[in-house]
């Protein structure tokens, strides 16, 4: 059976739509509805992210593949997994996919004044390096655990996703299992992103609602290092591949 184009560009429309709808929209009505208390947010969002992307990778997965995250989509080109023809197609869809999800979680909390409020300061919640406070970590700290997460989890799928993989039909579970507990480890940090849409589509969305410039000023930080963490694990993928 064979998917067109068409088919694939559009399931990672739905999917990174998807994604950042539950997985942002956890992070945002968390903190809207009053829920401040850290390692329980983290919690809920970590567990947000992980279980809608494993339900994703089943829907969508032998449609697209089920990227959802340019990291994930510029690794599988790299070590030749995907046309390099779709590369800019699938982007572009993440893109749109994700403004798009981050757009309705916008509608919803602007049904609520002290809501709006609440999500316009955090930028509807935006991965940060530079927040002010005792707790802040350095850009360089931020930029590291970025590579290093999104290397183990882009690498977890590049492994359990090859054709030769005995755990293949189960490869939706360790992927999504290996998001909430990047998401469980990165959140008091910087927010967690390991995905360069989940950061850039609530920072542009919140530029153009709020001027919060901010957020956008900073997520090149979330597109360069994930991306370099998703090429390495490409790298490494191959090689591990079995040899003949």
């Amino acid at each position: 059976m064979a998917w067109s184009t068409t088919q694939k560009y559009l399931a990672e429309f739905i999917g990174t739509f998807a994604l950042l709808l539950f997985g942002g929209g956890s992070a945002v009505f968390s903190l809207a509805g009053g829920l401040v208390e850290p390692l329980a947010r983290a919690v809920l969002v970590s567990a947000a992210f992980g279980f809608v992307l494993l339900a994703l990778a089943y829907g969508f997965g032998d449609i697209s593949g089920g990227h959802f995250n340019p990291a994930v989509t510029l690794s599988m080109a790299l070590n030749r997994r995907m046309p390099l023809r779709d590369v800019v197609p699938y982007l572009v869809c993440q893109i749109l996919g994700g403004l798009a999800g981050m757009a309705v979680v916008l509608g919803i909390v602007s049904g609520s004044s002290t809501a709006l409020g609440l999500a316009q300061t955090a930028a509807l919640g935006s991965q940060a390096y530079a927040n002010p406070g005792p707790g802040a970590f350095s850009l360089g700290a931020v930029f590291l655990i970025e590579v290093a997460l999104t290397f183990v989890f882009v690498l977890v799928i590049q492994l359990v996703t090859r054709p030769e993989s005995s755990s293949k039909n189960l490869a939706p579970v360790a992927i999504g299992l290996a998001l909430l507990v990047t998401n469980l480890v990165a959140i008091p940090v910087d927010g967690a992103s390991m995905n360069p849409v989940r950061s850039f589509a609530p920072a542009l969305l919140s530029y153009q609602w709020s001027g919060a410039q901010w957020a956008l000023q900073e997520s090149w930080l979330f597109w360069v290092a994930p991306i370099i963490g998703g090429l390495i694990a490409a790298v490494v993928e191959m090689a591990l591949r079995p040899r003949p």
